[in-house]
């Protein structure tokens, strides 16, 4: 029986997971070596986005959520929904260029290259998780509560894990072979961010693009976060099986394409 690639990978990942817990630990030390501020500065980045953010758009833009939104918060709103964007845009990123980095590894041992995006994005987690409790401390403060609902959010973590791995994989087997591939993601990326409804609602999207969001897996991740952060509303079940397909599809097309070109990384690198 031929084997499905996000259940080769899934074993490759318990065989090594002391290799990726070591490579998680060094990649999240490696990106504050020689800094006074370390870790703070995963708090100080996401801060210094919303306050711009909110100072343009709140206060120059004069943007107004809807009546019925999760929040009249317009801080509160935006913080929620950029966190997702900015876990998957960090794992993304960074992955395309990680095989180059790791190079010495690849071709001169026998090293599963593959875990590495995976480290990346789990490294970029422990981000994620400490902006989540500055977002659920302000919750908490201007709202007074916050929802039990957030006990879902490690479901749509995990599903934002496997889209932003299996993109991952796809840009960093790219890279090997086009150097142009990061700079083309960063494009591409910046295209994306801001065909993610993260300033704005749906609703206030002109109605003859209005399909857009509707084609974009994170504008469901940016909703869903929202609304077990802000609102006391369950998950809507179309719409986690909408993300769930996404991540899925992404994770197995990912290793499918990653297994392809990895043949051929010992002699490219």
């Amino acid at each position: 029986m031929k084997r499905i690639p996000g259940s080769h990978f899934l074993r490759n990942l318990v065989a090594h997971r002391s290799l990726l817990f070591q490579l998680v630990r060094r990649d999240f030390q490696q990106r504050y070596v020689g800094s006074a501020a370390g870790w703070l500065w995963g708090v100080v980045h996401p801060l210094v986005l919303l306050a711009s953010w909110t100072f343009v758009f709140q206060w120059c833009l004069q943007v107004r959520l809807p009546p019925g939104e999760v929040t009249e918060n317009y801080t509160l709103f935006l913080f929620s929904g950029f966190l997702p964007w900015l876990l998957f845009q960090d794992t993304v990123m960074r992955s395309s260029t990680c095989l180059l980095d790791h190079a010495n590894l690849i071709t001169k041992t026998v090293f599963p290259a593959e875990v590495v995006p995976v480290s990346i994005f789990l490294s970029s987690m422990v981000n994620h998780l400490i902006a989540l409790g500055l977002v659920l401390a302000a919750v908490a403060i201007w709202l007074g509560h916050f929802s039990l609902m957030v006990a879902f959010l490690p479901v749509y973590m995990l599903l934002l894990g496997l889209f932003a791995v299996g993109v991952g994989w796809i840009a960093a087997s790219l890279h090997v072979y086009l150097r142009d591939t990061a700079q083309v993601l960063s494009v591409v990326l910046t295209f994306w961010f801001w065909l993610t409804p993260i300033f704005i609602v749906e609703e206030q999207i002109p109605e003859v693009v209005r399909f857009i969001p509707r084609l974009n897996p994170l504008a469901y991740l940016v909703h869903a976060y929202r609304e077990r952060l802000l609102s006391a509303r369950l998950p809507d079940v179309r719409e986690l099986a909408i993300i769930a397909a996404c991540g899925v599809t992404a994770f197995v097309l990912g290793g499918l394409f990653f297994r392809h070109l990895k043949r051929g990384f010992a002699d490219v690198l």
